[in-house]
């Protein structure tokens, strides 16, 4: 007789079903691994996770003239060391219309460190009054600035190239009249000198007030997928100030595209795109994409919130040095909230050292509160 066969043994349609999740979740982690690393900037990306390289790089295009120049300047800029300097500097550059309200403040704040620090002062309306000695003679050549106008740039600019005259300035720290220090000066200067990186704010905003401000203009040397947005108040190595200083090609992209009135109602404001996306493009890896400057923006205002007398306390000094995680929120419909950890060479710590915007009139509350909120 001949054997009766046997019937194959079918899969069960459960297990069809799990095979595709795990396949579908396979997929799903490696995309989002490619598109959303994570933001540990000891290392480059590349060096964590060679997934990127499977992926088709954009297509190469010829460069220009001007950015074969531009980019070779930069890359002999940025593999440089800085000079060496037996006594390095922070160079506190301030940018204000006129008289700073907080220079008796600053003056604790400096006080008993003579020789680690530069001041610079670039008043845009009137000359200021200087009621603390270690301001006296300190103000820089200085011009009318505009607000969100190509003339704040100049300013930075300006600010950046008197300070970079004396080589012992190892780092640049930009702040308003209306900026206060968080911590006192030898955990300010311990954090700046001792970073790998700069700290420079830099976000991807796919809303209105970020890459809707994009002109087509900027082509060839800037496209959309590099634009980028952040925080004007920036602290930077020597490398980068020069970096800046240089640039000739990318700031007249910005100094002719992005201005208020552009073309189909696209404002665009120089101070929160050029150095974010310069950078972007030139030295992603320098950049630790988050501003050591504490800003208030839950109002959801053009302007961030400011602080009165009333307004400063202990406990709003020390939550504002215990926040360790950098927020973003996207200005499109999705209202989408961006975090990344505050890591300094690696290690996550505090954000801010500093913080705006304070009135006037809180100077004595926080003179009064100094030496007890600085020891955070």
């Amino acid at each position: 007789m001949k054997g009766v066969p046997v019937p194959r043994a079918r899969a069960s349609p459960r297990r069809h079903i799990w095979t595709l999740v795990v396949l579908i979740f396979i997929a799903i982690t490696g995309l989002w691994i490619y598109m959303y690393p994570p933001q540990d900037y000891t290392y480059p990306v590349r060096d964590w996770y060679p997934v990127r390289d499977w992926f088709p790089a954009e297509p190469a295009r010829e460069l220009t003239d001007e950015e074969t120049a531009t980019r070779v300047v930069f890359r002999q800029i940025l593999s440089t060391p800085p000079f060496p300097s037996r006594n390095p500097k922070i160079a506190f550059m301030f940018l204000t219309p006129g008289n700073l309200p907080f220079e008796k403040l600053w003056e604790l704040f400096f006080k008993g460190h003579e020789g680690r620090y530069n001041i610079y002062v670039h008043a845009s309306r009137e000359k200021p009054e200087h009621v603390s000695p270690v301001f006296v003679g300190r103000d820089i050549h200085s011009d009318k600035v505009g607000w969100g106008m190509i003339s704040m740039v100049d300013a930075e600019r300006r600010l950046l190239a008197k300070a970079l005259e004396d080589t012992d300035n190892q780092h640049f720290v930009l702040l308003s009249d209306s900026c206060v220090p968080l911590h006192n000066f030898d955990y300010v200067y311990d954090f700046l000198m001792g970073s790998r990186h700069s700290f420079l704010d830099c976000f991807d905003d796919p809303g209105p007030h970020g890459v809707f401000r994009y002109s087509k203009h900027m082509l060839p040397e800037v496209r959309e997928t590099e634009f980028r947005k952040g925080s004007q108040w920036f602290s930077i190595k020597r490398q980068h100030a020069m970096v800046v200083v240089a640039d000739s090609l990318y700031y007249m992209k910005f100094r002719r595209f992005c201005k208020p009135g552009m073309e189909e109602g696209r404002n665009c404001y120089a101070d929160e795109h050029y150095l974010p996306t310069l950078f972007h493009m030139m030295d992603p890896a320098g950049i630790a994409n988050w501003s050591v400057t504490y800003v208030d923006w839950s109002e959801g205002k053009w302007h961030p919130r400011s602080f009165r007398a009333k307004d400063v306390t202990y406990e709003l000094l020390k939550n504002m040095t215990s926040v360790d995680i950098s927020y973003h929120v996207t200005s499109d419909e999705k209202k989408e909230l961006l975090q990344r950890p505050c890591l300094w060479n690696g290690l996550k710590r505090p954000c801010y050292l500093f913080a705006r915007k304070f009135y006037p009139e809180a100077s004595n509350n926080l003179m009064n509160l100094f030496s007890n909120y600085t020891i955070f």
